[in-house]
């Protein structure tokens, strides 16, 4: 059932999504154990209007994630399962013949859908992988010299495994840089890693049966509530200033662009919106810092060498900005 019904009009407020956002978290969690924060990630990153890349070893329930979270939202989605021999056309679609009517006719790929989930996607090749720059850039795919708009609210949510090398294609710094989050699912601890045993035994079935709490219509609306979210300006010379230490901090050959600055504005204002607040805070730039700006980073050689990550330099970054004293508006 839809979180809004067709009389209620009035635009969202942010503590409206705040509760429809807890209640969407809480029934995904039915079927995801123990990823709190990698689903509120994901859910920030739609709501954001961006892009998500989740990336960590198989088998934890990253598809999972993408799936439950698209039932729960009411969106209509859909599953590329990226291989070396994915055609471009197979993602955006193509021209058909249709022979009674002499013309050709656009069939359209599974990248028309609100939610699509590029699985593995650094298993198909460059010119795979840049059919999707279009779409997730432009919302929009071109085909036979013919613009088609996609469907509203898009996002991409794409899955890559970091540790398995042969056979895949690394993504380019261009669509690197499209993806508004980069979340780790990680392991997850002893007792929620018991508790998976435990739900899958007594329910005696692989799927869970989940409700839905919202649509695309509601989806849509919550995005405006969080484009409302106003930024303080020493709140977002505090965010530049982060982004700027990454361009600067010892061992970086690139930092992040202007975009990444974007992307960290975005998702600040939306996890501000999810708390209910119609102001971003330094603690929501702080606490997404790391998602939005590691993977933008591109590092010298010898720091790979030497084991050190992007996180570790974005991290250093925050230690080095000073926080600005805020008063609640």
């Amino acid at each position: 059932m839809s979180a809004r019904s067709d009389a209620h009009e009035a635009p969202l407020t942010t503590s409206d999504v705040a509760r429809i956002a807890r209640d969407v978290v809480e029934e995904v969690e039915r079927a995801v154990v123990g990823k709190p924060e990698a689903i509120v990630l994901v859910l920030i990153g739609v709501l954001a209007g961006g892009h998500v890349l989740l990336e960590d070893v198989p088998g934890l329930a990253k598809t999972l994630i993408v799936r439950s979270l698209a039932r729960v939202l009411g969106l209509e989605t859909s599953r590329i399962q990226f291989t070396p021999d994915l055609m471009p056309a197979d993602v955006t679609g193509s021209g058909v013949f249709d022979q009674r009517r002499g013309e050709l006719t656009f069939r359209p790929g599974p990248v028309f859908a609100n939610l699509v989930l590029g699985d593995e996607i650094n298993r198909a090749p460059p010119k795979t992988q840049a059919a999707l720059l279009e779409a997730m850039q432009e919302r929009q795919v071109t085909v036979d010299g013919i613009t088609h708009l996609l469907p509203s609210p898009f996002a991409v949510v794409a899955t890559q495994n970091p540790i398995e090398y042969e056979g895949t294609y690394p993504l380019p710094e261009a669509q690197l840089d499209r993806f508004l989050l980069r979340v780790p699912v990680g392991y997850p601890d002893r007792d929620a890693e018991w508790d998976v045993i435990r739900r899958r035994a007594a329910r005696g079935h692989e799927e869970v049966d989940l409700n839905q709490i919202s649509d695309a219509r509601t989806v849509l609306a919550m995005r405006d509530a969080v484009e409302r979210v106003e930024i303080s300006e020493p709140v977002g010379r505090y965010l530049v200033d982060i982004v700027r230490a990454t361009r600067s901090v010892a061992g970086v050959e690139v930092g992040a662009s202007p975009r990444g600055a974007l992307a960290l504005l975005l998702s600040a204002r939306a996890r501000a919106a999810l708390a209910g607040r119609e102001f971003v805070l330094p603690d929501d730039i702080k606490a997404l810092a790391v998602a939005c700006l590691a993977h933008r980073l591109t590092l010298l050689p010898d720091l790979w060498l030497r084991g050190k990550r992007p996180e570790e330099l974005v991290a250093q970054c925050l230690d080095s900005v000073p926080v600005p004293v805020v008063v609640d508006p």
